[in-house]
């Protein structure tokens, strides 16, 4: 199937936020990337618009349409009616203009198909030819009716649009020219597509201002809208009610009914298909606040001054138009998808147990995954369309839990403070250190209930520094080894304790034993000293009594 819009894989941040806001959860998420389904595709833009990332884009035909122009057929514009709105100040004639110094042979109001158009809806109704009866000028309501609400089809009024009238307006004049409509709407490339014959090529006004700035084409900044002899009511098509306000509704049986934005369209069809209504014509609006609420907008003046703007501009009578046969006014809407397979409670309520949902109040239903229940979410994991992974309580409680298991079973301590140095952390081994039973008793007290302050206070003004230091804790009779550092970004702080007291305990032994040793080897050496020097006396003595005994011994023998 044709992407009519396309995704940038590089840009995507997996926040999900387009499968909260796509209304027929037509966007797949698989192989950590978001995929559009284009077969469930209502090509409403929601997604387009809601990205905050700006990852999805519109598929770009201007290069389409600048062949065309190119070409050697005269090509006619079908300007969209909400050109009032994106284009402030501009009339009919001063965009033909414009457009034909970008080589169109001229420009249209599209409105002059929508004269056409409502005119068969006032036939319809007048002669009661359904008992409900919807318009079929939207796309995408007609593509959530063939893709969603088949019971609702045989109700849809199975006229062409405007786009489709016109295109056959101008050719009847023109019968060898070309076509491109530009309007504020996604779904009108898939609907050109759809029924080849019509339109030749579809640009959004977001195309077309980009080919007004490619080609310094600059549209007059005041004069106002210039053409005084045109009468179009159905110049107000694009405002919410528009198609009613156009319409003459002289059938007293018949209520009449507007319907704007998705939600409401999908409320309404469900009200239909259960057969809640009768005798009323319905107006069905993807976009809310009608076709100037569209997503290819290219200015976002905004409902009030849109419609204010297309109010101004629109006046009372009908433009004049040709006759188109009723036969050819005819058009063919077809349930052409499958809806996704049902499953089994057994098969939900064990996809739920595998994240954690084992009972029903475990199913919080809080849409950060982009499903609006736990079950639905359940069975989009099944048929393949999401993950496990996408539920966000889940996902945060499996790093909550990764994480405290890590932290929990440290061989450190750690200490996480706010810096208000209040304690939001503790870990088993820190409550060791500190002699705390269980980490609920100073959760949330000041550090000082365990230790001086003094290091955490020195990482709060270190900018960003990690601060060690060797303590030893008194009133625990431990030796620790501290590393603080500040983690700014998250305003923490974090303290990492080592139990260092055996290796310090060791230390002051081993200190304490080579002191006593030295002592004993200078008590020994001292005592050895002694010995000797008595040991000398001694010996002095003795030889001086040796000395005198044999002098006089020698003295004796001489005089013998």
């Amino acid at each position: 199937m044709t992407e009519y819009l396309e995704l940038n894989v590089n840009d995507c941040k997996h926040c999900y936020k387009c499968i909260r806001d796509c209304p027929v959860k037509a966007i797949r998420f698989s192989g950590n990337q978001a995929t559009i389904m284009q077969e469930k595709c209502v090509l409403c833009g929601k997604c387009f618009v809601s990205c905050p990332q700006k990852a999805k884009r519109i598929r770009n035909d201007l290069p389409k349409a600048q062949a065309l122009v190119a070409g050697d057929a005269p090509v006619y514009a079908s300007l969209a009616p909400a050109f009032v709105a994106n284009y402030p100040g501009q009339g009919i004639a001063q965009m033909g203009e414009a457009l034909k110094s970008l080589g169109f042979a001229g420009a249209e109001e599209t409105a002059i198909g929508a004269t056409i158009v409502k005119r068969r809806f006032d036939a319809m109704v007048d002669a009661e030819e359904k008992p409900v009866i919807i318009d079929t000028c939207c796309p995408t309501v007609n593509m959530l009716a063939e893709k969603y609400f088949p019971a609702a089809l045989p109700d849809m009024a199975q006229v062409i649009s405007p786009m489709q009238a016109h295109a056959q307006s101008i050719r009847m004049g023109h019968p060898d020219a070309k076509v491109i409509f530009i309007g504020p709407c996604i779904s009108k490339k898939a609907e050109a597509e759809d029924y080849p014959g019509y339109v030749d090529c579809v640009l959004t006004f977001r195309e077309l201002s980009t080919w007004f700035a490619q080609e310094g084409v600059v549209l007059p900044e005041s004069g106002g809208p210039a053409d005084e002899e045109a009468s179009g009511k159905a110049r107000l098509f694009p405002t919410l009610g528009g198609v009613l306000r156009s319409m003459e509704k002289k059938n007293p049986h018949y209520s009449y009914i507007a319907v704007d934005g998705i939600i409401e369209c999908l409320a309404a069809f469900k009200d239909i298909s259960e057969g809640h209504l009768s005798n009323c014509f319905i107006e069905m609006s993807a976009c809310s606040g009608s076709c100037i609420g569209g997503p290819a907008m290219s200015h976002d003046t905004g409902r009030v001054r849109g419609s204010s703007a297309i109010n101004a501009y629109a006046t009372e009578g009908d433009f004049a138009t040709v006759d188109i046969p009723v036969d050819e006014m005819a058009k063919k809407l077809e349930f052409d998808v499958q809806p996704d397979p049902k499953f089994s409670d057994e098969a939900i309520t064990e996809t739920l147990r595998k994240i954690g949902k084992a009972k029903p109040e475990d199913e919080l239903n809080c849409g950060s995954c982009g499903y609006d229940t736990c079950r639905e979410k359940a069975a989009a994991v099944l048929t393949g369309k999401a993950t496990l992974e996408m539920c966000l309580p889940y996902l945060m409680s499996r790093v909550q839990s990764f994480s405290d298991t890590i932290i929990k079973n440290m061989p450190s301590g750690i200490v996480v403070l706010n810096e208000d140095m209040e304690i939001q952390q503790i870990n088993n081994e820190a409550c060791r250190i500190f002699n705390v039973k269980k980490a609920s008793d100073v959760a949330g007290q000041n550090v000082v209930c365990l230790m001086a302050p003094t290091l955490f206070f020195k990482a709060l003004d270190g900018d960003g520094k990690v601060f060690e230091s060797r303590q030893y804790l008194a009133e625990y009779r431990r030796f620790v080894q501290i590393t603080v550092l500040h983690d700014k970004e998250n305003s923490l702080i974090i303290g990492i304790l080592r139990d260092v007291t055996e290796t310090e305990t060791a230390l002051v032994a081993r200190r304490e034993a080579a002191e006593n040793t030295v002592r004993v080897t200078d008590e020994v050496i001292a005592k050895q000293m002694r010995t000797v020097q008595e040991i000398a006396s001694l010996l002095g003595e003795t030889a001086a009594e040796t000395k005198i005994a044999l002098t006089k011994l020698k003295e004796t023998l001489n005089d013998d």
